[in-house]
């Protein structure tokens, strides 16, 4: 599948089923049996979200830390919820009592893992951002269609009621003609990474397979659980992290895929001198037919656009609406349409994402999934074009014929490079 094909099938599916359609939960008899690869921080909170569906229990841990997977299966057992613990993935793929997987890794596993689980016969809820890079999500994308198993990515904002009636007040073209958008995310609680030396790993650490197909390097602390969001060997930085989910809701509003061009400027403003690779200041513009989409980035800072963390910011001729996980407003521009006060969310979008992905299992129905893999690497690619652009400091264009940029250095980030007797998958 071309890549042109694929992102004008999720636009459609953005602006139709996914936004406008509304399933009862369906209980069946026989209950829903979960394994979670990937027990901490994200892993752990979906878990704990999809608990809470009637007929849904855990029956499996696999975590390469140990310490995680004890400390979590004591917590399970708590609640009476006894499980099986796996160092490796693939074995808990081998348990028939397994029905469903949940990835939570870094990024840099999600494609192996959605992969093998689909072809193993397991539904998947994958973390987002879909792929670490462009040719991981068509790899995805490929698989998805080859083993028609249930998959839902992690973009559980799509679930909340108050993101969709923002994009319906959007398409409704009160704004007047929109000019440009912007989305945004200033994360004033991510501080700098100090620099640490590197170490042996941890006692139960099984460094080895955290690392997987990335480059071989040292343990050092500052790349483990939370923090490797900040190195390119494992992902994309705030572009990938929270990028995925604002900027997805830019594409939905304008109904648009593929920019024209991509730009990108930024770099280690706030921390020039501490670990991370990934930049804390960035500012990244699409070029479409007719607007703009710019994405901006900070961290150390929370004062961003409309004074707000985060959000996205619809600028029309007759005013602005602006959206983010709390609420959705609109702000006139001077007389030509009525102010709309903040609308508050009144909904757990994880928990409602998770009962989506749970009754498209039990009614076994693709369509209803509102995130689904062709939404997930339609906003992942988007991302990464944005990586792109940032890392080779060019203006790029992409050419849909070939599924490529024009640009050969800029070609050269379209796969994530794999190691040590890894491969990207096959289907």
């Amino acid at each position: 599948m071309k890549r042109k094909d694929f992102i004008k099938s999720s636009a459609v599916l953005a602006a139709s089923s996914l936004f406008f359609r509304s399933q009862a939960f369906a209980n069946q008899n026989s209950p829903l049996r979960i394994g979670l690869i990937g027990a901490n921080g994200m892993g752990w909170s979906n878990l704990n979200a999809i608990l809470k569906i009637d007929k849904v229990t855990c029956t499996a841990l696999c975590d390469v830390d140990e310490n995680v997977l004890n400390k979590r299966s004591n917590e399970l057992e708590q609640k009476n919820i006894k499980v099986k613990k796996y160092i490796d993935y693939k074995d808990l793929l081998k348990d028939p009592n397994v029905d469903a997987v949940i990835i939570g890794t870094p990024d840099h596993w999600h494609c192996m893992i959605m992969v093998d689980a689909v072809a193993a016969g397991k539904h998947v809820y994958v973390e987002k951002p879909l792929g670490n890079s462009i040719k991981e999500c068509e790899v995805m994308l490929a698989a998805d269609k080859k083993y028609n198993k249930i998959v839902q990515v992690g973009q559980w904002q799509r679930s909340q009621q108050h993101f969709r009636d923002a994009m319906g007040f959007v398409h409704s073209g009160k704004l007047g003609k929109i000019r440009s958008v912007k989305a945004w995310a200033y994360q004033g609680w991510m501080k700098s990474i100090p620099v640490k030396p590197d170490s042996a790993p941890p006692a139960g650490v099984h460094y080895d397979k955290w690392l997987g197909p990335a480059t071989k390097r040292p343990f050092n602390p500052n790349r483990f659980h939370f923090d490797f969001r900040w190195f390119w060997d494992y992902a994309g930085g705030l572009m990938t992290d929270w990028g995925v989910h604002m900027l997805d809701f830019a594409l939905i509003g304008m109904k648009v895929s593929d920019p024209i061009s991509i730009m990108a400027t930024g770099g280690k403003f706030a921390y020039p001198d501490d670990a991370a690779e990934t930049p804390d200041s960035l500012i990244t513009v699409f070029a479409f037919d007719d607007f703009y989409l710019q994405w901006e980035q900070a961290t150390g800072i929370d004062l961003g656009p409309y004074g707000k963390d985060h959000g996205v910011a619809f600028i029309g001729n007759n005013g602005t609406l602006v959206v983010n996980r709390g609420s959705w407003e609109v702000i006139p521009e001077g007389g030509r349409m009525q102010a709309v006060i903040p609308q508050p969310s009144k909904d757990n979008g994880l928990e409602k994402h998770m009962e989506n992905f749970v009754t498209a299992i039990r009614t076994n129905d693709k369509s209803i999934l509102h995130a689904p893999v062709e939404a997930g690497a339609h906003i992942a690619i988007l991302s990464q074009m944005g990586n792109v652009a940032y890392r080779t400091g060019k203006k790029l264009y992409w050419d849909k014929n070939k599924a490529r940029f024009t640009d050969e250095e800029a070609n050269t980030y379209l796969a994530a490079k794999y190691h040590n007797g890894y491969q990207l998958p096959k289907v």
